[in-house]
C-alpha cells in the first residue's frame, strides 16, 4: 500500500492486516534470548501437569474416565484464547506496548492457578471437605477444576504473545525468525526437563515445610512445592524480559472492522479465516494432520508403557505404576533429544524448513509403527512368577532390558519431530504473515487452531476407536503413522516456500518499534 492511499482504502484492508509502518531492523540477539527464555517458565509448569494431575486429582476422587475428559480444557481454551489474545495484542494501543499487558496478565494468571490447584485439598477441608482418603473430595474438587482451567487459559494467554513478541523483533528477517523460533524451542525443552526432574524427586517438600498439612499429605505437598518452584522462575523469567526488552507503543490502527458491537474480534476471526492466503491455509491442513499423528502418543505414551511394554493393570499391582515411571523417564530423554535438535535445526532448515518438516514427519510415522513392533516384543518375551508359571496366577514380571531399552530409544528418537514440529509451523506462520502484511499475533492464533482442533478431536475419538479393536493403544498410534506420512507428503509436495534468506525489504509492515 503507497504512502498517499485514502482514509477509505485503509479500511477496506483485509481483517488480518495491519497499518502499515516501515520495518526497522532485527532487535539484538540477546533480547530475542531474553523473551525466548519465557518457554522455561511456561513449559516447566507444563512437564508438572502432564507427569502430576492426572493422579491427584484421583487422589480426590475424580473417576478416571472423567479425568481424561477434563484434559480437553486445553484445547478449548487453546482454541478461543490465542486467536483473540493475538487479534487483541495486534491492536493494543498501551503505552506498555503491544505484547508485554499480555504477558504480564498471563503470567498473573498462572499464578493465582497454581494457588487454586496447589491449595485446593486444603480449601476444600475448609469448605467441609473430609479427611479420609477413600471419601470424595467435591469441594477440593471444584476448586481444582477452577484453577486448572485457569492455568490452560492462562498459558495459551501468555505463549501467543510471547511468540508474536520473537516475530516483532525478528523484523522480518528469516534468518533471526528461525533462530527466535528455535531458541524458544530449545527453552521450552529445558523447561521440560526441569520439571520432570522436580516431579520425580519425592523429598522436595522438604524444602517448604509448610506444605505439609493435615489435609495435604506428602504426595500434594510435592506437587504444591513444584508447583512453587514452577511459578518462581516463570515470575522471575517474566520480570526481566518485561524490565530489559521494552516496545514503543503504536498508534491506534486503522483497521477495518467486519464485526458488529463491542466484540468485533469475532466478525473479524471469521473474515480472516476466509481471507487467508493459500500459503498459510496449506501451513494448516499440514499443522492438523502433524498434530493428529503426534497427539495419540503424547496422551497415551506412559499408559502404553505401563500396560502393553510391562503389561501392567491400573490399581492392579506396582507393574503399571513402574512403567509408568518408566515411561516418564523416558519423557525426558524426548525432553533432552528436543532441545540437542533445537540447536541443529537453523543448520538444516533453510528455505523456510519445509523439508525438514517434511521428512520428519516420516520419521514420526516410522517410530509410531515402532510401536506395533516393540509391544509385539513385549508379548512374546512376557514372563511371569514361578506361580503363574504353574497356573497359580496371571501376575507379570517387568520386560527383558533390550524390550525396555527399545521402547526408551523410541521416546527418545521422538524428541527429534517434536522438535522441528515447535519450530518450523511457527516460522513460517511468522514469514508467510510478514510477507502478507498479516499481524503477527491473529497469524500465530490462527495456527493455534490447527493444533488444538485434532488434539480435541483426538481426546473424544481415541478411546472409543481403541475399544472398537479390543482396547489397548495401538489404534490410535496407527491412526497417527497414517497421518504422519499424509503430512509429510504435503509438507514436501503442496506447501509453498518462502522467499530465501535476505535483508528485509523496505516495504511497509506491521510492526512496533523496540529499544
Amino acid at each position: 500500500m503507497e504512502g498517499g492511499a485514502t482514509e477509505n482504502d485503509i479500511k477496506q484492508t483485509s481483517a488480518l492486516q495491519l497499518q502499515l509502518q516501515p520495518s526497522p531492523p532485527p532487535s539484538p540477539l540477546l533480547k530475542i534470548i531474553t523473551v525466548a527464555s519465557i518457554a522455561a517458565g511456561i513449559s516447566f509448569g507444563w512437564a508438572l501437569q502432564l507427569s502430576l494431575l492426572t493422579p491427584y486429582v484421583q487422589l480426590l476422587g475424580i473417576p478416571h474416565i472423567w479425568a481424561a475428559f477434563m484434559w480437553l480444557c486445553g484445547p478449548i481454551s487453546g482454541m478461543v484464547v490465542q486467536p483473540v489474545v493475538g487479534y487483541y495484542s495486534d491492536r493494543c494501543t498501551s503505552r506498555f506496548g503491544r505484547r508485554r499487558p499480555f504477558i504480564a496478565a498471563g503470567a498473573a494468571l498462572i499464578s493465582v492457578s497454581v494457588f487454586l490447584i496447589g491449595f485446593a485439598a486444603d480449601l476444600g477441608h475448609r469448605l467441609g471437605d473430609p479427611i479420609s482418603k477413600k471419601s470424595t473430595k467435591p469441594r477440593a474438587i471444584t476448586v481444582f477444576i477452577l484453577g486448572f482451567w485457569i492455568l490452560d487459559v492462562a498459558n495459551n494467554m501468555l505463549q501467543g504473545p510471547c511468540r508474536a513478541f520473537l516475530a516483532d523483533l525478528s523484523a522480518n528477517n528469516r534468518r533471526r525468525t528461525r533462530t527466535a523460533n528455535v531458541l524458544f524451542a530449545l527453552f521450552m525443552a529445558v523447561g521440560n526437563i526441569l520439571g520432570y526432574a522436580a516431579g520425580s524427586y519425592t523429598h522436595l517438600h522438604n524444602l517448604f515445610p509448610f506444605t505439609v498439612t493435615h489435609a495435604c499429605d506428602v504426595y500434594c505437598a510435592n506437587l504444591k512445592s513444584c508447583f512453587f518452584l514452577a511459578i518462581l522462575l516463570l515470575l522471575a523469567l517474566t520480570t526481566l524480559t518485561l524490565t530489559t526488552v521494552r516496545e514503543e507503543p503504536i498508534t491506534q490502527p486503522k483497521l477495518g472492522n467486519t464485526g458488529k458491537g463491542p466484540l468485533p474480534f469475532f466478525g473479524e476471526i471469521f473474515g480472516a479465516l476466509k481471507e487467508l492466503p493459500r500459503p498459510m491455509w496449506m501451513l494448516l491442513l499440514v499443522t492438523c494432520l502433524n498434530w493428529i499423528g503426534f497427539f495419540p502418543f503424547l496422551l497415551f505414551d506412559t499408559d502404553w508403557m505401563g500396560k502393553e511394554v510391562y503389561g501392567g493393570k491400573v490399581g492392579e499391582g506396582g507393574l503399571y505404576d513402574l512403567g509408568v515411571r518408566v515411561g516418564a523417564l523416558g519423557l525426558m530423554l524426548n525432553s533432552v533429544v528436543l532441545a540437542v535438535t533445537s540447536l541443529a535445526v537453523e543448520f538444516f532448515a533453510h528455505g523456510g524448513g519445509k523439508r525438514l518438516w517434511g521428512c520428519v514427519n516420516f520419521l514420526l510415522a516410522l517410530c509410531l509403527a515402532l510401536t506395533v513392533l516393540i509391544t509385539k516384543m513385549a508379548e512374546s518375551t512376557r514372563r511371569f512368577t514361578a506361580a503363574a508359571a504353574d497356573g497359580g496366577g496371571t501376575t507379570p514380571l517387568p520386560p527383558p532390558v533390550g524390550v525396555k531399552a527399545s521402547a526408551l530409544v523410541l521416546f527418545a528418537v521422538l524428541g527429534i519431530p517434536s522438535s522441528v514440529s515447535t519450530i518450523v509451523p511457527y516460522a513460517l506462520a511468522s514469514i508467510f504473515s510478514s510477507t502478507s502484511g498479516a499481524g503477527q499475533g491473529l497469524s500465530i492464533g490462527v495456527l493455534n487452531l490447527a493444533v488444538v482442533i485434532p488434539q480435541m478431536v483426538v481426546s473424544i475419538v481415541s478411546g472409543p476407536w481403541d475399544a472398537l479393536f479390543g482396547g489397548g493403544n495401538l489404534p490410535a498410534f496407527v491412526v497417527g503413522a497414517i497421518a504422519a506420512i499424509a503430512s509429510g507428503v504435503l509438507a514436501l509436495t503442496m506447501l509453498p516456500s518462502p522467499p530465501p534468506d535476505s535483508p528485509p525489504p523496505k516495504t511497509p509492515r506491521a510492526t512496533a518499534e523496540f529499544q
